[in-house]
């Protein structure tokens, strides 16, 4: 029994929100030490030279992720980044700080190992996430905090029209741009009203406009586009056939979803976005339609809760891989186990490096 399993009785009976700031807290907390994250770097698993992947012009250690959401505020990387993630996402953050939706906000729902949360981009805003990452050093980082691949994800703030979202991201990417490694356009949350309309052709190709005056300005940075599970095929080949023609870098497949089918907690009926197991039927079936229709490289998440959710995403074409709800039920042996059943494939079939799982080398 390692660590997080002794902590997670005591954390499970907190509020949710409570017992994630509390986490939060002593990460960010431990990210402050020079210490601490070598410390936690001996519960990640050795790292191995063949499941590095090359995307967007950088190099991942490995091709695990954490999604945003955990850290929303840039404070805990270098922590997160010890426990053996190849990426850390942070965000999601807006132009504008905001206080996101009244409480309760987040919910557990332990009988379907899942989370429903309407959030609302909590976040103390871009200027100060750009600040404190400014203030992070990366080239001082040692061990797996160095090495390991910074994303931001950026959503639309609340105060900001849908006529006027183009304006409200333009000012947040202005912001965190020098500071991510790549940069991720959210505009599938469910908790923020319009948020999804702007999953259509027009809106997109003017958002990614923005992105293309920000790359001539400010110098090129991958910018990903994260959709939701809960658009129909005609819905995702549009979107497929827009993100090519403006730019996007990469798909993000796939956010929180809406429906509530086969759910057993008492929390099934609470509005907001549903993450964890009962996601990931649909999220893989997502990741299939779309690696059908394009060569754009696609990040898997949702419903990923150990090597085995990994490797279906490999062999169905997912060039990287992210977790969020898995790792708050599992914990940082969620990080090793993936990996571990990563390289015993590749032992299995004699490979050299991780893309060789989905054939797309």
């Amino acid at each position: 029994m390692n660590a997080y399993d002794l902590a997670k009785p005591y954390l499970f009976r907190l509020d949710p929100e409570k017992a994630h700031d509390l986490v939060v807290r002593a990460l960010a907390l431990a990210s402050r030490s020079v210490v601490a994250p070598r410390v936690l770097e001996y519960l990640a698993p050795a790292p191995d030279p063949r499941l590095e992947v090359e995307l967007f012009g950088l190099r991942f250690p490995n091709p695990l992720g954490l999604g945003a959401g955990l850290d929303k505020n840039g404070v805990a990387f270098p922590a997160l980044a010890a426990f053996g993630f190849g990426a850390v996402e942070v965000g999601s953050v807006t132009a504008l700080a905001q206080p996101g939706n009244p409480q309760p906000r987040l919910f557990r729902l332990l009988e379907d190992e899942a989370l429903i949360n309407r959030m609302g981009f909590n976040n103390e805003g871009a200027a100060a996430m750009a600040a404190r990452l400014g203030r992070l050093d990366r080239r001082d980082l040692r061990g797996r905090a160095g090495r390991a691949i910074l994303g931001v994800n950026v959503g639309k703030s609340r105060a900001a029209e849908v006529s006027e979202a183009a304006a409200d991201y333009r000012a947040s990417l202005t912001a965190v741009w020098s500071h991510a490694d790549y940069l991720v356009v959210n505009v599938s949350s469910p908790n923020t009203p319009g948020l999804r309309t702007l999953q259509r052709s027009e809106p997109l190709a003017e958002l990614f406009g923005v992105v293309a005056e920000l790359r001539a300005a400010l110098g090129h940075k991958p910018v990903l586009l994260k959709l939701a599970p809960d658009l129909g095929d005609d819905e995702l080949a549009d979107l497929v056939a827009t993100a090519e023609e403006v730019g996007v870098d990469g798909l993000m497949a796939t956010n929180t979803t809406l429906a509530r089918a086969g759910l057993r907690s008492s929390h099934r009926e609470e509005t907001g976005g549903l993450s964890g197991r009962p996601l990931t039927a649909r999220a893989l079936a997502v990741l299939e339609f779309l690696r059908g229709r394009t060569s754009l490289p696609i990040v898997a998440v949702g419903g990923i809760f150990g090597a085995r959710d990994a490797l279906d995403r490999l062999a169905a074409g997912a060039d990287l891989l992210q977790v969020y709800t898995g790792f708050i039920y599992r914990g940082p042996a969620l990080v090793g186990e993936v990996l571990t059943g990563i390289t015993r494939e590749l032992d299995r079939r004699g490979a050299d490096k991780v893309m060789e799982l989905s054939g797309r080398t």
